[in-house]
């Protein structure tokens, strides 16, 4: 199974177990972390599951679409490897990803 390393707004790291075909917002907000708020629930319409991933990962998950970037443009924490974490899906060589749950507007 995937796990991936989510760190928390306070700088403490989890290590989650993740399914393909998840999301890694799915992935977090499964786990009970009261942070991820994902109002939208995935559907890609707000950005309330802003991650930020580590610049080390940002090629094997890829960067954001047209309509993402639209919404990521409404964050003021909004950095270079910025992402939403319900348009990434879970995947066997995303063993090992890391994110940081980017801080609430």
């Amino acid at each position: 199974m995937t796990t991936i390393a989510v760190i928390l707004r306070d700088g403490t790291e989890q290590h989650l177990p993740a399914q393909s075909g998840f999301s890694v917002m799915e992935t977090i907000r499964d786990a009970g972390i009261d942070e991820m708020l994902a109002l939208c629930g995935g559907c890609c319409s707000c950005a309330t599951c802003h991650v930020i991933v580590d610049p080390a990962w940002i090629d094997a998950v890829g960067g954001p679409s047209a309509d993402e970037s639209d919404l990521l443009d409404s964050s003021d924490h909004r950095v270079a490897t910025s992402r939403l974490s319900c348009q990434i899906a879970i995947a066997p060589e995303l063993d090992g990803l890391r994110v940081t749950i980017a801080p609430e507007d």
